[in-house]
């Protein structure tokens, strides 16, 4: 008589945060004891891209002049990045804001209109990293008022996948097998998969540069590495079960 099947969990995946990227998931029915196993793995690889941000802030009395100013001196800054050799498509628009400014006067205790703020940002990808440096003291030079970044990541991120996916199914064959072992059966066969990705990488913190900074050398930038990952989970029928287990 065939016994009911048994579910088991063992979830072994580390802490890591993951986006939803899962595959279509194909369910075999299963009439031994389930395992289901959750592996996550990771590979470190040395950034090929450093994405950095670039802005101008204007103040005059009246919205049109702030913008106009703005608009002027970010032109001017649009015009020195491509100069150096960055593509169009590497240089986005990110946000343009226009902006009253009040101070709050402590005798009157009233808000005093000082005039508008007008800002313009930009974020740019640049695929030689190790000039990230004089980038961003060429940025200053040409007008910039505050820069952000950067953020390194990898162009083609789908090798170290496959790399994460390789180690991460051969961890999960392997504890299917011990389960297999320690239960009295054979082996075990894949029912379903599922998996999902991590990002590569901590975005850094926000730093702004003032346009009057005196650079006596290139701003110093350390990429390191950066890690990308895969979760999968895979579910296990074990097979092949023993005349001893079956008793």
């Amino acid at each position: 008589m065939m016994k009911p099947a048994i579910a088991f969990l063992a979830t072994t995946a580390l802490a890591a945060p993951s986006v939803a990227a899962a595959a279509p998931q194909i369910d075999i029915a299963a009439s031994g004891p389930v395992v289901e196993l959750s592996v996550f793995e990771s590979v470190q690889v040395a950034p090929d891209l450093a994405t950095i941000g670039a802005g101008v802030t204007s103040d005059a009395p009246t919205a049109s002049e702030a913008l106009r100013q703005n608009s002027a001196e970010m032109q001017k800054v649009i015009a020195r990045i491509k100069t150096l050799g960055i593509a169009e498509k590497d240089i986005q628009t990110t946000g343009i804001n226009l902006n009253a400014r009040y101070d709050y006067d402590q005798d009157t205790q009233k808000q005093v209109f000082r005039g508008y703020q007008a800002a313009n940002r930009v974020s740019i990808i640049l695929r030689k990293i190790d000039e990230t440096g004089r980038v961003l003291d060429v940025l200053v030079a040409a007008g910039a008022t505050d820069l952000s970044g950067p953020a390194f990541g990898i162009d083609d991120v789908q090798p170290a996948v496959d790399t994460a996916r390789t180690r991460a199914m051969a961890r999960a064959a392997a504890q299917a097998k011990s389960y297999a072992a320690m239960l009295g059966y054979a082996g075990a066969r894949v029912l379903s998969i599922t998996e999902s990705m991590s990002g590569s990488g901590p975005m850094p913190q926000m730093a702004k540069v003032q346009a009057s900074a005196d650079f006596a050398t290139l701003p110093p930038v350390q990429p390191g590495m950066v890690s990308t990952g895969i979760n999968v989970t895979v579910s296990y029928e074990l097979v092949g079960q023993s005349a001893a287990t079956a008793g």
